[in-house]
């Protein structure tokens, strides 16, 4: 398994945020995670990297016991794309995703070719080697987030957290992010992230986490968990699962926008797009 978790309880002083939570990652598998603003998901992310140690339970991420690792050996494991990432300097995209290859800053003055080769090869990898040398304050917000994986892959972690990656992105940039994370987990890195948009994890995901009041509300295949019911739910809305091209697509519709008085509806309750 590339993350377990184990029975996980977590307070921000009087306050519980995470209670008793359990779930497996295996090998190769991208996780959609869901739920409302503040059930704890960034923090659930915090305890899998290590970084809120107060929890009680178990964490292990391929095979080893989180709160035994140093910080250079969590790198080694486990590599992290956050929610914003507002850089100061205007780097080069190369010298971006250089600084996840070292333990220091000096790497960037003088890098040894297999840094430079690693780095290189993570921007090829998500389809970005030309922008190389570009400056990364001067991309579009889906090309920085493209970099932000490529940072991750040249850590040469099998195992990535991201924080909700596409929140601040276009369609077509969130599309083109989502895809290449999926690629990338069939490759065989295991990928956990965050999202609020359900579609995405009918698209994208081999599993997807569900997260209520800090406890695990349902986990498993998408189309196995993601109902007209679970949704409605969590986010306390009338919502509506729709099956489309022969199931092969899901998504969830707001009932109160399909309202027969609103809109005319084809076959099975799915509008006809011409």
């Amino acid at each position: 398994m590339s993350i377990s978790v184990k029975n996980i309880s977590f307070a921000y002083g009087s306050h519980e945020v995470l209670h008793d939570i359990s779930f497996d990652v295996p090998d190769g598998t991208l996780v959609n995670v869901l739920g409302p603003n503040g059930v704890g998901k960034s923090t659930l992310f915090r305890c899998i990297l290590g970084l809120n140690a107060g929890y009680t339970g178990t964490i292990e991420v391929n095979g080893k016991d989180i709160r035994r690792l140093s910080i250079r050996e969590r790198a080694r494991e486990i590599s992290y794309i956050p929610q914003t990432h507002a850089p100061v300097y205007d780097y080069e995209v190369l010298d971006v995703v250089l600084m996840a290859t070292g333990a220091d800053l000096k790497m960037l003055c003088d890098p040894g070719r297999s840094q430079r080769n690693r780095a290189h090869e993570a921007l090829e990898r998500v389809g970005i080697e030309d922008f190389a040398h570009r400056m990364y304050t001067r991309l579009s917000g889906g090309e920085q987030q493209l970099v932000l994986v490529a940072r991750a892959l040249a850590q040469n972690a099998n195992t990535i957290i991201m924080d909700e990656p596409t929140s601040a992105l276009d369609y077509g940039n969130t599309m083109r992010v989502l895809s290449c994370v999926r690629q990338l987990a069939r490759e065989g890195l295991s990928i956990m992230q965050s999202t609020h948009n359900p579609d995405h994890a009918f698209l994208y995901s081999d599993k997807t986490l569900v997260i209520k009041d800090g406890c695990v509300d349902a986990y498993g295949p998408p189309y196995d968990v993601i109902t007209s019911e679970l949704i409605s739910g969590l986010y306390s809305l009338d919502v509506e699962v729709n099956s489309l091209y022969g199931d092969k697509v899901r998504v969830c519709v707001p009932v109160k926008e399909i309202a027969d008085d609103r809109t005319e509806t084809g076959k099975d309750g799915i509008d006809a797009i011409s």
